[in-house]
């Protein structure tokens, strides 16, 4: 079975298992977590850009990098570009060096290949080993990067917010997504994708 019937599949299972994803999947149609694509590097590099910004800041932003550095991003194209130019094209210091800490891993050896072969927690722990990869954006790439289908960002406002909102009428409960994306195994990724459609 390939992923995007698998996906199908978890559909299914999630609409059978929780009443309110039932409800989410019809409005929303099919989650297209599967049809994901795009380099490791740009990827990630692409979501340090974008943290603590504003979608057109991290838009613009990125495409200064990319015509410093080609589209997608790469490790070794990255490397090449001056610390003054990914300045100038707005990224800041911090910011330029979390991605060339992350090309430099990805230079000696990090890959998507070799993240395809670990478990999800050993994915989660050679990312967020590289500084300026945390908890939410290694999460990120499990979910989009990877297509692994049973991931679940607990941190995330954006899902604590549509949990509290299609579970708890609109109220804060401690541990509230945990305890619902219980009902969503192994299919928390997908489930994500719904809470986070419910949301626009």
């Amino acid at each position: 079975m390939d992923i995007e019937q698998v996906c199908r599949s978890g559909e299914r299972a999630l609409a059978k298992a929780d009443p309110v994803m039932g409800r989410l999947i019809k409005r929303h149609g099919p989650c297209p977590i599967h049809d994901t694509s795009g380099t490791m590097f740009h990827h990630l590099a692409s979501a340090i850009i974008a943290q603590q910004l504003s979608v057109k800041a991290a838009a613009t932003i990125q495409e200064r990098v990319m015509k410093l550095t080609a589209k997608p991003m790469s490790p070794a194209k990255f490397l090449l570009v001056e610390v003054d130019g990914l300045r100038a094209a707005g990224l800041s210091k911090q910011k330029v060096s979390y991605i060339r800490n992350l090309a430099e891993a990805m230079e000696q050896g990090l890959s998507k290949g070799r993240l395809q072969r670990m478990s999800d927690d050993e994915a989660m722990s050679a990312l967020t080993a590289v500084k300026g990869i945390g908890q939410w954006t290694a999460e990120m790439y499990l979910m989009f990067g990877l297509r692994r289908l049973d991931v679940v960002s607990l941190g995330d406002a954006g899902l604590q917010r549509a949990a509290r909102m299609l579970y708890n009428g609109g109220e804060a409960e401690p541990g509230l997504l945990a305890r619902v994306s219980e009902n969503w195994k192994p299919y928390r990724s997908i489930a994500c994708w719904y809470l986070w459609q419910s949301l626009d």
